[in-house]
């Protein structure tokens, strides 16, 4: 009788936490993001070519 109650109260719990609003982040932080995300991008394939290409002709 026990196990069903506590497999209800979970379930409600974890129903009720999946459906909470999720953190909005600001445009000005996410826009920065983006930007240190794109400039780390650049910098790890910056002079790097992919495999099998060769730099020059």
């Amino acid at each position: 009788m026990i196990i069903p109650v506590v497999a209800v109260l979970v379930a409600a719990a974890w129903a009720s936490w999946a459906q909470r609003a999720p953190k909005a982040t600001g445009d000005p932080a996410s826009l920065a993001e983006h930007q240190r995300f794109m400039a780390a991008m650049e910098r790890t394939t910056a002079g790097a070519s992919a495999p099998g290409e060769r730099s020059g002709r």
